[in-house]
Formats: structure tokens, C-alpha cells, sequence
């Protein structure tokens, strides 16, 4: 292979991509390009490709007109998107050592699950260093919203017209026999889920495999993961031993949700060290 300008040559480089991007980093480093023949001199480009470029750049929001005359400046789209890969790698940060110590003082496996369409991904699994059940899910792995915990506690805080909305013509496949498979069934789940804070199944999406997830909140309020807990059936049949499974549950979320900063629906703020021990104190109590 031979090498180019921009680095080694690679005979699956899209060059259309390559001139958008280096387009954008063109004017994130502040050419509003206000001067037409000069950025495209500079590009390497003609100023007909560099027209195309900008008009669907534009178009995907992606960059934004300063005004007539003023050039562009780089987007609503673009920051977001930023931010969202941002937000996502402090999201894990966060949660791994929560995560961590739930496993181990719950000796159950736990996964923390973000949303993706009608999917969960698995972005976090800990395991316990001894315990009876290790979960075989890894990390990357989807699973259909509607049937699993952590689906459905996120599906359960979001308004029910966008719930409406995203599953409007689509199909529920049933995973087991308690699977919701209508927009009604799903309904009913998720205000039940709602009312309790925690979405329960005990064999719903394995047999023999009983889980509980609570959400987890960013700084506005929005369900942007979910934090679960599952071990043999057996295991959360005892009432008290469930009752310290959801309570330790729901305070690792809640700490995360703080590190997040969440605010409390009381509108007084719990900060994340007084979070923390909130969470650390339930663990304790947790045999």
C-alpha cells in the first residue's frame, strides 16, 4: 500500500466521508467558510463538491447557518452526538464500581443496559466471586425492550405516547409465555412497574432465572439505562430476601442517578457521597 496526504492509502476509505469530516473539523477549528474559493483551495476540493458538502451537512443538522453572509458554525446534531459518546463513557465509569459492589454484597450477577430503539445493550456485567449463578450475557449483547427488566423499567418512565410511538405497527415477539404481545398487555407491565420503582420477572425471559431492574436517571430526568440483579428463582422467592435485593437495587441506582446529576423527584438534591452511603449502608445490611 502506498501512502497518501491524509495518511496511509486503505481501499475501503469512503472519500466522500473523508471530505465531509475533514469539512467539519474545518470549521470547528473556525473557518466559517464565509470564503468559498479559499476553503475549497485549502480542502483540496471544487467548489461544487464543497457546495454539496455544506447543503447536506446543513441538511442533517450536522452544521448551522450564522446568518446571511456569516458562513456556518457546527450543530445542534453534531454536539449532541458528542455529547452523547461523552455522557455514554461517564455513564460506565460511574456505574462499574456501583455495580461491582452490588454483585458482590447481593452475590448476584449485575448488568447495567442502555436503550437503543425497541433494544436494551448490555454495556456493564459483574459477577459475584462466589455465588450460584453466573450470568452468561456479555457485554454488547441486545435484547428486546418489551420483554426483558431492564426494558421495561426504562419503557416505564418515559410518557407512554412515545412508548406508543415507538412500538406503533411493530410486532411483540413473545420470548416466553409472559411476554406482552399487545400494546395493551405492554401497558398494563409498565404501570405496574412504574408504581413500583422495580420491574420483576421470575422466569419471564429465562426459566429458572429471576431478575429485578431499577432505572437510572440523567440530569433531566429521562430513563437513559437501567441497572439490574438475577440469580436462580429460588433465590427471590424468600419475601425478605427480596424485599433486600429490590432496596439494594434501587439505592445503586439512585446512586448512580446522583453521580448522573439526577435530582430527586422531592426537588431536594441528594449528592452523590450522601448517595453513596446511603447505598453503602443497605449493602452492609444485606447478609
Amino acid at each position: 500500500m502506498g501512502e497518501t496526504a491524509e495518511g496511509p492509502e486503505d481501499a475501503y476509505l469512503s472519500a466522500p466521508v473523508q471530505r465531509a469530516t475533514r469539512l467539519l473539523r474545518h470549521i470547528a477549528e473556525g473557518d466559517p467558510v464565509t470564503n468559498m474559493a479559499r476553503t475549497a483551495r485549502e480542502l483540496g476540493i471544487n467548489r461544487t463538491t464543497l457546495l454539496r458538502l455544506l447543503r447536506t451537512l446543513e441538511a442533517e443538522r450536522f452544521i448551522e447557518s450564522r446568518g446571511e453572509g456569516q458562513g456556518y458554525r457546527v450543530g445542534l446534531a453534531l454536539i449532541g452526538l458528542a455529547a452523547q459518546a461523552f455522557f455514554s463513557q461517564d455513564l460506565v465509569q460511574v456505574s462499574v464500581p456501583v455495580a461491582t459492589r452490588l454483585a458482590e454484597a447481593l452475590h448476584l450477577s449485575v448488568h447495567l443496559g442502555v436503550p437503543d430503539g425497541r433494544e436494551v445493550v448490555y454495556v456493564v456485567r459483574r459477577t459475584p466471586e462466589r455465588g450460584a449463578y453466573v450470568s452468561n450475557i456479555r457485554i454488547g449483547s441486545r435484547l428486546p425492550a418489551h420483554a426483558g427488566v431492564m426494558g421495561r423499567i426504562m419503557l416505564a418512565n418515559r410518557p407512554w405516547a412515545e412508548v406508543e410511538a415507538l412500538y406503533a405497527g411493530v410486532k411483540l415477539p413473545a420470548v416466553t409465555a409472559h411476554t406482552a404481545t399487545t400494546l395493551e398487555q405492554l401497558r398494563a407491565r409498565l404501570e405496574a412497574d412504574r408504581a413500583e420503582g422495580l420491574a420483576w420477572s421470575d422466569g419471564f425471559f429465562e426459566a429458572g432465572i429471576s431478575s429485578v431492574a431499577a432505572a437510572v436517571f440523567d440530569t433531566t430526568g429521562a430513563p437513559v439505562a437501567a441497572l439490574n440483579a438475577s440469580g436462580p428463582t429460588a433465590t427471590f422467592h424468600d419475601p425478605a430476601r427480596r424485599a433486600e435485593i429490590g432496596a439494594a437495587l434501587r439505592a445503586a441506582a439512585e446512586e448512580i442517578s446522583c453521580r448522573l446529576g439526577w435530582m430527586k423527584p422531592t426537588g431536594t438534591r441528594e449528592d452523590a457521597p450522601a448517595a453513596e452511603r446511603q447505598t453503602s449502608r443497605i449493602l452492609e445490611a444485606v447478609p
